[in-house]
C-alpha cells in the first residue's frame, strides 16, 4: 500500500468517480482503474461498489478514507519538514465567504509576495463544515468565527489562534428597531446562511435574550442576497459590520449593534500538532495584521 494508490484512491473519492478523477491527476482512466484494483487486491478487500453510474465506497472503504487522508497530510508535513524551513508546497486554507472577501485579500496578497514558493488553495464554507474539513485532513487549517458552542473546537483535535474581531450588527427593513419591537421582529424571517454558521448562531442566542424566535429562517448563500431580502422587507438578518461597510450593503437598510453579543474573535485553527512552515508563516502574518 503506497503513497501514490492512496492519493489516487482519495481523488476518486472526492471526484465522484473515476473519469473526473483521472483528469485532476493529469492520468489516463486506465492507469486510475488499475490501480485502484492494486489497492483493492492489497488489501484483500473491495473499496468500491458501482450504484448506476456512481461509484460508493464500501464500508472497507468508509474505514479506509480517514487513515488514507491522515497518511498523505502526514507525508506532504514530513516532505516540508526535511526541506529547509522555508515555507514552500502547497497549502489548504478554508475560510468563511465574509472573511475572504473582507479580511483575507490583502493579507494573502502579501503572504504570495513573501512566499511565491507556497501553492494557496482557498475554499469557503460555513463554520461547521469548515472545521469538519480541517478534522478531516481536506484543508491544513481554517479561518473560522469562534463558535458558540463551547465544546466545538476540543483541546485535544483543535490549536488556534484569535486573529481578527469582528462587530455583528442587526440588519433591518429601515425603520424597524431589533430591541424596542423584539415581538414584532419575531414575526419576521431571519435570513441567514445555512446551519452551521456561526453567524446564524449569534443571530439565534440574540432571540433567545429577547425570549422570541423567528417566524422562520430563509438560508441564502451571499451577503448581497441577505442584504436584498432585508431591505425589501422580508425579514432581518445578522452580518458582520466590516461586511456591509466593504460592499456598500448597508444603505438601504438599518444597521443596529448587537453589544458584546456581537463581539465575536475571528480564528485561524488546524489540527493539533499539525503545523508545517508555510501554514506557521501565514500564522506569523495574520496575527502581525491582526
Amino acid at each position: 500500500m503506497d503513497l501514490g494508490s492512496l492519493a489516487i484512491f482519495r481523488a476518486v473519492v472526492r471526484e465522484a468517480g473515476v473519469t473526473r478523477a483521472a483528469a485532476k491527476l493529469n492520468r489516463v482512466q486506465s492507469n486510475v482503474t488499475t490501480r485502484i484494483r492494486q489497492l483493492e487486491e492489497t488489501l484483500g478487500t473491495e473499496l468500491f461498489e458501482r450504484n448506476g453510474r456512481r461509484l460508493v465506497l464500501t464500508p472497507a472503504g468508509e474505514t479506509l478514507l480517514p487513515y488514507a487522508e491522515r497518511l498523505l497530510a502526514l507525508a506532504e508535513e514530513a516532505r516540508h519538514a526535511v526541506r529547509e524551513n522555508r515555507p514552500q508546497g502547497r497549502l489548504r486554507l478554508g475560510t468563511m465567504e465574509s472573511t475572504a472577501a473582507s479580511r483575507l485579500p490583502r493579507v494573502l496578497a502579501a503572504y504570495h509576495q513573501r512566499w511565491p514558493e507556497v501553492t494557496l488553495e482557498l475554499a469557503t464554507g460555513v463554520t461547521r463544515a469548515l472545521i469538519d474539513s480541517v478534522r478531516a485532513y481536506e484543508v491544513d487549517a481554517a479561518v473560522l468565527a469562534r463558535p458558540i458552542e463551547p465544546n466545538a473546537l476540543p483541546a485535544e483535535q483543535f490549536e488556534s489562534v484569535p486573529v481578527f474581531e469582528e462587530e455583528l450588527v442587526m440588519v433591518t427593513p429601515r425603520g424597524r428597531h431589533p430591541t424596542a419591537m423584539a415581538r414584532e421582529i419575531a414575526g419576521l424571517t431571519l435570513v441567514a446562511f445555512e446551519r452551521g454558521c456561526a453567524y446564524r448562531a449569534y443571530a439565534m442566542r440574540w432571540y433567545e435574550l429577547q425570549g422570541v424566535r423567528p417566524a422562520r429562517v430563509l438560508e441564502l448563500g451571499s451577503y448581497h442576497a441577505i442584504v436584498a431580502c432585508v431591505a425589501a422587507g422580508a425579514g432581518v438578518a445578522v452580518a458582520p459590520r466590516s461586511v456591509l461597510q466593504l460592499a456598500g450593503l448597508g444603505d438601504e437598510v438599518d444597521v443596529h449593534s448587537l453589544g458584546e453579543l456581537g463581539r465575536v474573535s475571528t480564528l485561524l485553527v488546524w489540527r493539533k500538532g499539525h503545523c508545517s512552515a508555510a501554514l506557521g508563516a501565514l500564522r506569523d502574518l495574520l496575527m502581525e495584521r491582526s
